[in-house]
């Protein structure tokens, strides 16, 4: 439970954005990383960045039961076992309900929610064949306050949130953490393969948004790895986020007739540069 010493790791997503951050701070903690993506040339690219330091990559479609299965052999071999699994790999849908084609909500649920479904399923029993170890989701605050135009993306970040709290019940007392960790928006590649329906100017918004963060991915990764070392269920790095979330619990009533507004807003404010 936590983060173990030097711990052995694999990332799902790791060619870059959130899963190259994530690799370096597991490898800044001392740590040895199985680096997975769909593009085998990205997570190679990653472990060239943090040469010096073991990490292996492999190619992983986590849409692909047989393929998570063949990673875990694979982390298995390599490293000898894993302390740490992060299911990160996800993509983005925007536009509104009826418009998004049904295959872009398939490729979406493909992705973001099964990936994460298959992790947590073929991990999770070696986890507990040692008595000890963590599993990371990367969710987003999305899967906490479903924005407008972005169903999808949050009806599968929703998911997620479930799937962590759901395993971190059944786990307790077993030795084995679940963290979940729900940021806002940061700098990651998720725009460059984005699907979009109807909206030409959301693209555009998303990423002025990302690029004037705060925090980065190197700041999120290194705040979900204290999560996790501190045993937390729930990550949220950005101020906004976690602001936003308390107001929903809150006056839930009110937030969501606030939503849009807020929404406009930032937008506009984005858009000056502020």
């Amino acid at each position: 439970m936590g983060l173990a010493a030097n711990p052995r790791a694999v990332v799902t997503g790791a060619g870059g954005g959130l899963g190259r951050a994530l690799c370096r701070e597991i490898v800044r903690r001392g740590g040895r990383v199985v680096a997975s993506d769909v593009d085998l040339d990205a997570a190679r690219a990653t472990a060239t960045a943090l040469g010096g330091a073991e990490i292996h990559a492999v190619r992983c479609d986590v849409a692909r039961l047989a393929d998570v299965e063949r990673l875990a052999a694979e982390t298995d071999r390599l490293l000898g076992g894993v302390d740490l699994v992060v299911n990160n790999a996800g993509v983005a849908v925007g536009g509104r309900l009826g418009e998004i084609p049904i295959g872009d909500w398939e490729w979406t649920v493909g992705i973001n929610l099964w990936g994460p479904i298959y992790g947590c399923h073929v991990f999770t029993p070696r986890l507990r064949r040692q008595g000890r170890g963590h599993i990371l989701n990367v969710a987003s605050a999305a899967g906490l306050l479903a924005a407008p135009s972005m169903s999808p993306y949050n009806v599968t970040k929703a998911g997620v949130v479930a799937l962590s709290e759901t395993l971190h019940a059944e786990l307790a007392g077993e030795g084995i953490g679940v963290s979940v960790l729900c940021p806002t928006f940061f700098q990651t590649r998720i725009a460059d393969a984005a699907r979009l329906s109807g909206d030409p100017e959301l693209l555009d918004l998303v990423r002025g948004l990302m690029s004037r963060a705060k925090l980065q991915a190197d700041d999120v990764a290194r705040i979900a790895l204290e999560g996790v070392a501190r045993n937390r269920l729930y990550i949220l790095p950005h101020g906004d986020g976690r602001w936003m979330w308390r107001l929903k619990r809150l006056v839930p009533g009110a937030f969501h007739g606030l939503t849009p507004r807020l929404l406009a807003l930032r937008g506009r404010l984005a858009g000056r540069g502020a």
